[in-house]
């Protein structure tokens, strides 16, 4: 029992991170050392988006969040059916909707 006590990892979660922020749109880049992912929030009609957040990983744990990534979407999949992936050609500048004007 000592032992699993011991393994055991106690994580904190600030009530602003528990927020979450909203990404639709991920831009992932790499050295030979580092992944980076950059996490961004692209408005219908707006030509400019700003960076979000940033996470960067080793090349070991990048495999590990694809492998875990993985493993959820078919958790999903199973209860809520396939997900539909949509033909994402270029950066969704548009998203079909009007074009607001002020």
């Amino acid at each position: 029992m000592e032992d699993k006590n011991q393994n055991q990892l106690n994580i904190e979660l600030s009530e602003e991170v528990a927020e979450g922020i909203y990404s639709n749109l991920a831009i992932i880049t790499h050295s030979n050392s580092e992944f980076v992912l950059d996490f961004v929030k692209v408005m219908p009609g707006v030509p400019k988006a700003k960076v979000k957040s940033r996470i960067v990983l080793t090349p070991q744990h990048a495999k590990r969040l694809l492998a875990a990534l993985s493993d959820n979407i078919s958790k999903f999949e199973s209860v809520h059916g396939t997900i539909k992936q949509t033909e994402a050609i270029g950066l969704p500048m548009n998203f079909g909707g009007p074009t607001a004007q002020a």
